[in-house]
């Protein structure tokens, strides 16, 4: 292995000449990982694999780098074919090389179209905002809709197979501790992690027989995330380990859901995740969705302890990446607290503003939207966007199909809060039964029950209306006619659900302080 290193770091030397190359460079940049060296040249990025042998990955045989340059090209061109162009051979000799040269191939490399290092989502968190997040749940949730689904007689995707690296990062982290208070941290947590594994046998198989098991992209956190040219790129997929791809798409997703709250943007977390949700229907992930965040928060950890072990580090960059460590690992920590779930239902004629507010208490609540829009679609099988063409009372719309929304909105709202989430539920509910049978839910799941009782004058609801339906960005169909047929046959709250209610109006402030006091109070562990 020694002297394939060295004949890699030769090879690498050679090709810092500009003579190596077919296009003019003014020079030659390189950076080196511990599995590849990335020469930029201006134009272009060629990642050369280095002829090693770590265990999850060997690239220790020409012919297995090329297979994996090639795998490399394949997985990633799903994401971003702008930037994954091809495959070069490079020939001549060590000292002597030649990029797309003549002559037999002496090692090979991955060509792609550079950009700035600036333009990583990890380096300037500026860059992100609730539409870029909107716009990666549906980047994210297209790529995992269209990708290849787990053969069942792969053992990917089963419970051991899941485990794997878990305990894997477990065993590496342990023999790079030395302190007796992180090895005892480390300890529970991965005793939490085998008693969620226990747990979650049943849930995993269901998982992997519905086809939530995919191809994946496998690392897929903010430093591997891109805005060229004001485009979301997801780049460096795993191609040499096929187990760390071959996962839930739930698994996909935390990953970045808890680099964003690592870096305290638990706020746009929950946009993403609320947004990712929403396209694909997938609550039923969220039961697994801490059991993966504490995963990915031993990878970063994971990788952190093994930078720490670099001869070249200054003092003051092994002090910075100490505390990136600790970080990640009360991150993980967090996963294993328990949480406090509650059911809110939102009480409010079309136009009052009722998606408005709940959008903008899902971040602080760490709460999950469930909205009756979405849903009604969801079960005509259309998109949110689609329009239905249905009029009132008829289609999408008819009598029969709101019960059957209604339904569906409870099972949901109970598989939310059974994973441990505050579940908002955003319909109008201007019927009492409705009300009720979300009320008794609640009282089932020994969770706090509230009503946001939106009022909202007559004149401001028509005019949302019509305001609503000229951008045609809502999934909401509402017109002046449904609004009319809500007046007249809407139920208003009773004495008894006034005070399981907060009122909403166009001039309050202070409504998350009220909420968050209100479930407080309500929570039944309280007592």
């Amino acid at each position: 292995m020694g002297k394939n290193l060295d004949f890699h770091a030769k090879l690498i030397k050679g090709l810092l000449q500009p003579a190596a190359w077919p296009e003019a460079v003014a020079g030659v940049q390189h950076i080196e990982t511990h599995i590849s060296t990335v020469l930029l040249t201006g134009d272009y990025a060629y990642k050369i694999k280095k002829p090693v042998d770590l265990g999850f990955l060997d690239f220790s045989s020409l012919e297995r780098r090329k297979y994996f340059c090639e795998e490399e090209i394949r997985l990633n061109s799903r994401l971003a074919p702008q930037i994954y162009l091809d495959v070069v051979p490079i020939t001549g000799t060590a000292s002597q090389p030649h990029i797309c040269g003549a002559g037999p191939a002496i090692e090979y490399a991955v060509r792609m179209r550079q950009f700035e290092p600036d333009a990583l989502l990890s380096n300037h968190l500026d860059l992100l905002s609730i539409e870029r997040m909107d716009q990666l749940a549906r980047i994210v949730a297209s790529f995992h809709s269209h990708i290849a689904v787990v053969d069942l007689n792969e053992s990917f995707g089963t419970a051991e197979a899941v485990f794997a690296p878990m305990e894997e990062n477990f065993i590496q982290i342990r023999e790079l501790l030395d302190q007796a208070d992180d090895q005892q941290r480390l300890n529970r947590l991965e005793c939490w992690s085998r008693m969620q594994l226990e747990s979650l046998q049943g849930v995993l198989t269901q998982r992997r027989d519905g086809g939530s098991v995919r191809e994946c992209h496998g690392d897929m956190h903010l430093g591997n995330i891109a805005l060229v040219d004001d485009e979301i790129l997801i780049f460096d997929g795993i191609e040499f380990a096929p187990g760390l791809r071959w996962i839930d798409t739930i698994s996909e997703i935390a990953f970045l859901i808890m680099d964003l709250q690592e870096k305290g943007r638990a706020d746009l977390a929950q946009r993403f995740l609320n947004s990712y949700l929403a396209i694909t229907g997938d609550y039923a992930g969220l039961s697994l969705l801490r059991f993966y965040q504490l995963y990915r928060a031993m990878v970063r950890a994971k990788v952190d302890l093994i930078r720490l072990q670099q001869p070249d580090l200054s003092l003051a960059d092994k002090e910075a990446v100490l505390v990136d460590y600790r970080a990640y690992l009360a991150q993980a920590e967090g996963y294993t607290c328990k949480t406090t779930p509650a059911l809110i239902i939102t009480h409010g004629l079309s136009g009052s503003g009722k998606s408005t507010v709940v959008t903008s208490l899902l971040g602080v609540l760490s709460a999950i939207q469930l909205r009756s829009d979405i849903e009604r679609k969801r079960l005509a099988g259309l998109v949110a966007g689609a329009n239905s063409g249905s009029d009132l009372h008829q289609g999408i719309y008819r009598p029969q199909v709101t019960e059957d929304t209604y339904r569906r909105l409870k099972k949901l709202a109970a598989v939310v809060i059974k994973a441990g989430f505050v579940t908002v539920v955003d319909a109008t509910f201007l019927k009492r039964c409705h009300r009720q049978s979300f009320n008794e839910l609640a009282r089932r799941l020994g969770v706090p029950f509230l009503i946001l009782d939106f009022q909202v004058p007559e004149e401001i609801l028509r005019e949302r209306i019509d305001q609503r339906l000229a951008e045609g960005a809502d999934p909401s169909e509402a017109n002046q006619d449904v609004l009319d047929a809500q007046l007249a046959a809407r139920e208003p709250l009773a004495m008894s659900e006034e005070t399981l209610s907060i009122r909403v109006t166009p001039e309050k402030r202070d409504l998350l302080a009220e909420v968050r006091q209100y479930l407080k109070v309500n929570d039944p562990r309280c007592h």
